[in-house]
Parts: C-alpha cells; structure tokens; sequence
C-alpha cells in the first residue's frame, strides 16, 4: 500500500528546496573582482523561492506571481548557476497542469509563462536570429513544462483509478464473503437453532404434567434458543446489507433488557448475582450496544461453565468520564493457570475493534476469583449526544 503521508511530506519538502538551492546557487556564481549577482537579482530570486512556499495552495497564483517576477531575472546578465533562478517559474508551472483538470486554469498559467519567456528573452540576442532564438526558447522553456505537467497528471489520474479499482475490487470481495457467511449460517446454523426451539416447546408439550422444575428448564432453554436465533436473524440481515453501518443490530431500548436477560440466566442456573448497572445505557451506537451486550452474555456464559456457585457473582456496568467499565467478579473452582479459550479471545477481539481493552486475570488472592474487566469508549458521549 502506498504511504500518503510519506509522499505528503516528501513533496512538503520539495517545496522547501528552492529556499536552499538559489542562495547556494548565487553564491556559486560569486567571484570577486570578477563577477557579483546583482543586489536587485537576489531579491528577485529570493522572493520566488519565498513565493514558491504558497503553491500547494494557491497553485495558479504562484505561478502567475513567478512569471512576473522571471521577467527581470531573465533580462539581467545572469552567469553560471544563477541564471536557473527565474525557471522557478516553468516548475510552478508544471505544478499547476498537474494538480488541475481545468484548462482555463492550465491555459492561464502557460500564458502567463509564455509572456514572462518571451519578455524576458527579447532582444537579448543578436538581431540577425533574435526573433527565431525567442521564439524557440519560449516554445521549450513553455512546451517541455506543459507536457511534463500533463504527464504527471496522467500518471496521478491513472493512480488514483488504480486505487478505486483496487477498492471497488475489495469491497465485492468482502460482499461475496459476507453473503457465503450468511448463507452458512441461515443454511446450518439458523436451521438447527429453529429445530431446538421447536423441538422444546413440543417437549413441554409432552411433559406438560410432570415436575414444574421440568417445565422451567425447558422454557428456559426454549426461551435461551428463541433468543439466539433473533441474533442470527439479526446478523443475516447485517450481512447482506453492504451498509452495514446502517443495521441496528441490537435496538437502543434493548440493551438493559438483553443484559437483565443474561443475569436472569446465572441466577436461573443457581448463582448468587450482585449488580450495579448504570441506568443510562441510551445513545450508544450499535457497535458499541453490540460489544456491551455480548461482552456480559460471554461473561456470563463463562461463569456459569467454570464459576464456584458457592462464591456470589458481581456485575459492574458503569458508565463515566467518556467511557463504559464492565466488570464481572466471580469465584473459580479452575486452575487459573489454564491458557484462556476462544471466548476470552473473542471477547479481546470485540473490545478492540469497538476501540477499548479488555483484562482478564485473578484477584488479589490468587485463584479463588477471577475477574474479566473491559473499557470501551463512550460514543454518545463523545459525539454530544444525551
């Protein structure tokens, strides 16, 4: 991939050189007793350089500003190395066709030239050939500019073309990707969890007279299922949405719910759970609402695999100074020594996308608890919004 900044900067300083090469220059063609650039010559030329400065800007100004100031230069008897001083003015020139597709502009900026070429050429040549030698210096010193001008935008023209090509490619990519995902997932996943939740409700059904405690577990695993298969609807329809910024993958008034919902869940399964939730959830967006809830759903999936039931579990959603802490304390009956699954890793991998960290580790007295702490930015808070 090409590095816009580096290139940025690189022409940042071209656009200092001239403020280093023409002093050198005049000093160059210095000679004591000899030969002096004149006092007026290096103001002139120092001003170009100066003036030079402003073109990523004012391209056309500059341009125009240069070729005025070429036309003294170029009739002052120049030798050696500070004769290129006034020639400022064909780089600003190539600068100019470059950076434009407008051909008044471009049109401007080669009369301007042309004229200062021509007026500072006239009659600097013996009269037998003088008309034919200015003629031919102001069709080179004009037409070389002019065609490497146009050559450097085709080449940026044909870059940047490259570039969308390159994009446009990437983007049917992950399309054609996004859509064989959701196809798996309506066509495998979606289908068997559609199954588990008929399949229970005719199971309670069946059982209809046997232990309430029964009938409990199996809608509760029926409502669990339900659930989980309205997020993979969900997702479906975010992945075959190109704009997936547009899905509300979790709606704004369901994030207290769904949480409530995920507690509901390790009390139902026999915990003792503390919490202290903010009830300020609103205004997120839906990367941030989406990495919240499934933050607490893994959180919670996991104390109910590997927690001590005897140990009570705590809760902490707190939101404040620009950022939202979720925190979950519970006892482990694991070695906490055990490398951390696919759900610690899934978990550091939505908390970094949605732009926050994620901690996991033992509490202060070693491995009778283990605490899961994530940070993620406050996107309402930080766009203004209440």
């Amino acid at each position: 991939m090409i590095d816009i900044r580096a290139h940025r900067d690189w022409r940042r300083l071209l656009r200092w050189l001239p403020l280093v090469l023409i002093p050198v220059s005049l000093l160059a063609s210095t000679y004591p007793g000899q030969y002096r650039v004149p006092p007026h010559y290096w103001l002139l030329a120092m001003t170009a350089a100066l003036v030079f400065l402003a073109g990523a800007r004012r391209p056309l100004v500059v341009s125009i500003v240069l070729s005025a100031l070429a036309v003294p230069m170029l009739r002052t008897d120049a030798w050696g190395v500070s004769g290129l001083a006034p020639y400022l003015g064909a780089v600003a020139l190539v600068d100019v066709v470059a950076r434009t597709h407008r051909w008044s502009t471009v049109a401007v900026a080669t009369a301007g030239w042309a004229a200062a070429v021509t007026l500072g050429r006239v009659g600097m040549h013996d009269n037998s050939i003088g008309r034919a030698s200015t003629l031919v210096e102001a069709a080179a010193y004009v037409g070389l500019p002019l065609l490497l001008g146009l050559y450097l935008r085709g080449q940026r023209d044909l870059a940047e073309n490259l570039r969308v090509r390159a994009e446009e490619a990437q983007a049917r990519t992950r399309l054609d990707e996004r859509a064989a995902l959701a196809r798996e997932l309506h066509d495998v996943v979606a289908h068997h969890m559609a199954s588990i939740v008929l399949r229970t409700s005719v199971a309670g059904h069946v059982v209809r007279e046997a232990d309430p405690r029964v009938l409990a577990v199996l809608d509760d695993v029926r409502a669990t299922a339900a659930d989980a298969l309205a997020d993979i609807r969900r997702l479906l329809a975010a992945l075959r949405d190109p704009a997936l910024g547009t899905v509300a993958l979790v709606d704004t008034d369901a994030v207290t719910t769904e949480v409530e919902a995920a507690l509901t869940r390790v009390r139902a399964a026999g915990f003792t759970v503390v919490t202290e939730i903010d009830t300020d959830l609103g205004g997120l967006d839906a990367i941030s609402r989406l990495t919240l809830l499934r933050l607490v759903q893994e959180s919670s999936t996991n104390v109910m695999k590997h927690a001590d039931r005897t140990v009570p579990v705590r809760f902490t959603i707190i939101r404040r100074q620009g950022a939202i802490t979720i925190e979950v304390l519970n006892g482990t009956r694991e070695a906490a020594t055990a490398p951390p699954g696919h759900g610690i890793v899934g978990m550091r991998e939505r908390a970094e996308l949605a732009g926050g960290t994620l901690t996991v580790g033992t509490g202060a007295d070693g491995e009778e608890t283990w605490t899961v702490r994530a940070q993620l930015p406050d996107s309402a808070r930080k766009g203004g919004l209440s």
